[in-house]
């Protein structure tokens, strides 16, 4: 048929080279506004994702949408799932069984699934060709069962698919077909035929499965449970659609953490720290379900500190999110954004030329590789990506670079391509683009003014703790801390033995105040919590 599906692309590059082992560990920030999930590599940052709990239109989501609009010129149709802007749907993302999609979509409504809880009972439609026309597939303008292919972007609604696929840990499900697909990542062909053998054997009929690189070397029980688990989400679809109005989401995608965690759990995860106690008996039960002989990495983060400063991780945000990125070395990245692509422009700096200029190019060109590929993954750049490397004058150098390269991109888990350096020293590479890049500001408001120019009176913040903390002691509070900004911590704790103003209060009130200090905090804010329940205080 020609139709790709996304779950089976991508690069299989670094082909029998030896890999670094990588030592994972997920850090998890729950706070009012969200949830933050840093992934580290080795203790450097790599991946940044946030969940605000009101992510709609997310990677994965299925939703009953109504074709609004036919565009013969594009052959693609808009349809409305909810969003501002209606939703981009191409007729190459129809997927071949479309019309079995059509039809499973209108009986399900109705409420006429004949095939009660077998699937395999339902009748399937013939598929479409690949040069056909979107204008006689969807002429009625009907409601559609749809997925979420790309989130919005900038002025652009999502973009939807109808190659429906269910990912599980170990596989994906892809309704109205029978076909056993096995990662191209998985190179071994002995372990390839016993997984499709096996996969063949267990999987439940007019129901396709892709294996994905994690099931290499699993038992047939680990498998079966995932496809189980997969056909019980297929059955939530059917009944959510039973009666259903487009627009309406019918299966959110599992949250950021447990989806991350399905993707990427692996051996080489040393720890998942989490600051939120339900969160982390949430995860706690997840990674029981997946992986039990992991259960034990998860822990809970309960020291005073921020658990984003514990793990060094809002250091390497504020260094790594600026336009100019700094290397060890004394090289530096510029990093430049426009709506089409994305810029990196690799300088030499202060490295030192003892060794000659063109080994010091590759030398400052391997080093700048390492730290591009870690941009890349934590900016989630997308679209085209082009590197001005260095001048090296030697192809194999330049070859060294590119294998590098494809070595260092093999973990990313978007699709990508990556060219050879061209002769104006340009390396391009193309990069799947699914959501919204991650765009941190590095430069942060004046902690004193907050932007308006003026201040209130500094010599009278110590009166005013002093006044909060007699006010929260008269409210029967007993066990507090104080979260201020360093230089205001070093100030409140200075002093000879007990002569600290921090002292000076206890001895004034008889309640002891631990002071600590918050990178976060501009220098005149400052909050009170509860030591026994690391709560927020709110005055």
């Amino acid at each position: 048929m020609g139709f790709r599906h996304p779950a089976i692309g991508g690069t299989t590059s670094s082909i029998g080279k030896t890999r670094v082992a990588m030592n994972k560990e997920l850090i998890i920030n729950s706070s009012e506004q969200g949830v933050e999930i840093a992934l580290l590599e080795n203790k450097k940052l790599v991946e940044l994702h946030y969940e605000n709990g009101q992510n709609e239109f997310a990677v994965g989501d299925l939703y009953l949408g109504k074709v609004k609009k036919l565009m013969p010129g594009l052959n693609a149709a808009f349809v409305d799932v909810g969003y501002e802007k209606d939703a981009f749907l191409h007729y190459t993302d129809l997927s071949p069984y479309i019309r079995s999609l059509l039809k499973f979509t209108r009986q399900c409504i109705d409420g006429n699934t004949t095939w009660g809880d077998d699937f395999g009972k339902f009748k399937n439609e013939g598929e479409i060709v690949k040069t056909g026309k979107i204008t006689e597939v969807m002429n009625s303008r009907p409601e559609i069962l749809v997925q979420i292919l790309k989130e919005p972007i900038s002025a652009k609604g999502p973009r939807l698919s109808c190659e429906i696929s269910l990912p599980g840990r170990f596989v994906v499900l892809t309704p109205f077909n029978d076909v056993v697909a096995i990662s191209r990542k998985i190179h071994s062909s002995d372990e390839r035929k016993r997984l499709q053998r096996i996969v063949e054997s267990i999987k439940p009929k007019n129901l396709g499965v892709i294996v994905r690189t994690a099931a290499e070397g699993k038992e047939t029980s680990e498998l079966h449970a995932d496809i189980l688990s997969l056909e019980d989400m297929w059955k939530t679809v059917q009944k959510n659609l039973k009666g259903a109005k487009a627009p309406k989401i019918i299966v959110n995608e599992q949250d950021k953490t447990t989806s991350i965690l399905r993707d990427l759990l692996s051996e080489s995860f040393q720890k998942i720290v989490v600051n939120d106690k339900k969160l982390m008996l949430e995860t706690k039960e997840y990674i029981a379900r997946i992986a039990p002989d992991q259960e034990e990495i998860v822990t809970y983060h309960n020291g005073g500190q921020a658990i984003f400063d514990t793990y060094g991780i809002n250091k390497q945000v504020k260094a790594s999110f600026g336009k100019t990125v700094n290397l060890n070395s004394g090289s530096y990245l510029i990093i430049e954004h426009t709506e089409a692509l994305h810029v990196i422009d690799v300088n030499s700096g202060t490295r030192s030329a003892e060794s000659g200029q063109e080994q010091n190019a590759l030398a400052t060109n391997l080093e700048a590789a390492e730290e591009i590929v870690r941009q890349i993954r934590l900016r989630d750049l997308g679209g085209i990506v082009i590197i001005d490397f260095i001048d090296m004058k030697l192809p194999e150098h330049k070859k060294q670079i590119v294998e590098a390269m494809e070595n260092l991109m093999a973990t990313d888990r978007a699709r990508h391509t990556i060219l050879p350096i061209s002769k104006f020293g340009l390396m391009q590479i193309t990069r799947q683009r699914l959501r919204p890049e991650l765009n941190i500001s590095t430069a942060e408001v004046c902690p004193t003014c907050n932007g308006t120019g003026k201040i209130g009176p500094s010599i009278l913040l110590v009166d005013d703790i002093e006044k909060d903390f007699k006010y929260l002691i008269d409210q029967g509070h007993r066990s507090l801390s104080l979260h201020v900004h360093p230089i205001m911590e070093a100030y409140l704790t200075k002093g000879v033995f007990f002569n600290s103003i921090a002292w000076k209060w206890y001895r004034k009130y008889k309640v002891r105040l631990k002071v600590i200090a918050d990178n976060n905090s501009p220098l005149t804010q400052y909050h009170f919590y509860d030591l026994k329940t690391d709560d927020l205080i709110k005055l």
